[in-house]
């Protein structure tokens, strides 16, 4: 049952004493909650200032640091449009990763539906080489999926609801998944949900089947409520429930 470790996200440097900003940070981490069970990292890579970036030469940073340090572990990267805005400046930033060696490249990337030219990123990537996650928030995004006929290419669907209410995040999820049930049956589900709505979606997955994710990006409590000290004890208490309650 894959947990991917979602290591930093759009949080703001100081967010929390153990936020993974640098490569080398990234790499630590990321082989911190590799041990505790972590199949996959999602990351957001940052300018030497400490700011999102999606420029080739700062994800190929921090992509070869986790790769030196966590080999065969799947890494994965943002595509944000709020990092970069203007769509086809976007597509040539995303375009350009496809030059980076193997070594230095994500394995995949995230591609939200709810921003403007998804679809020319999406299928930048995949030209690429380079996986594809896709992003479902809305009630509309499934359709535009399917319309977009590049479902059966996708790595993953992920389902996350952009509400933090706990029983508005389920229901959401609950219906974008019923949504994209007719859509590519092999490619695989994860849902994930943010703040107060982490630890219940995360269950409500896990419970299903599906896969999940948890990390300092989706939350930055324990599911007691609890400040987490950092990524891998986020990524412990997910396997630790997985345990205790597995899936039915």
């Amino acid at each position: 049952m894959l947990v991917k470790a979602c290591l930093n996200g759009a949080r703001e440097p100081g967010a929390h004493p153990r936020l993974p900003l640098t490569p080398d940070q990234l790499a630590d981490d990321a082989q911190a909650c590799l041990e505790f069970g972590a199949e996959a990292v999602h990351l957001h890579p940052r300018d030497p200032d400490g700011r999102e970036s999606l420029a080739a030469t700062d994800v190929a940073a921090a992509v070869a640091a986790v790769r030196a340090e966590c080999p065969g572990l799947p890494i994965g990267v943002t595509t944000g449009a709020w990092i970069v805005p203007d769509p086809p400046v976007r597509e040539a930033v995303v375009s350009s990763w496809g030059d980076l060696d193997d070594f230095a490249r994500p394995d995949f990337a995230s591609v939200n539906l709810s921003e403007d030219g998804w679809e020319r990123v999406a299928t930048t990537l995949l030209d690429a080489g380079i996986g594809v996650e896709a992003g479902i928030q809305r009630p509309e995004d499934p359709a535009l999926l399917a319309t977009s006929g590049l479902a059966p290419r996708f790595l993953r669907f992920i389902v996350e609801p952009a509400i933090t209410d706990p029983d508005a995040a389920i229901t959401s999820a609950d219906s974008l998944l019923a949504a994209l049930e007719p859509l590519a049956p092999d490619v695989p589900r994860m849902a994930h949900g943010r703040e107060d709505a982490a630890w219940p979606v995360l269950e409500w997955a896990l419970l299903r089947g599906l896969q999940s994710r948890i990390g300092l990006e989706d939350t930055l409590r324990l599911p007691d409520g609890t400040i987490t000290p950092d990524n891998p004890a986020l990524v412990a208490a997910a396997y630790t429930f997985l345990m205790e309650s597995p899936p039915t």
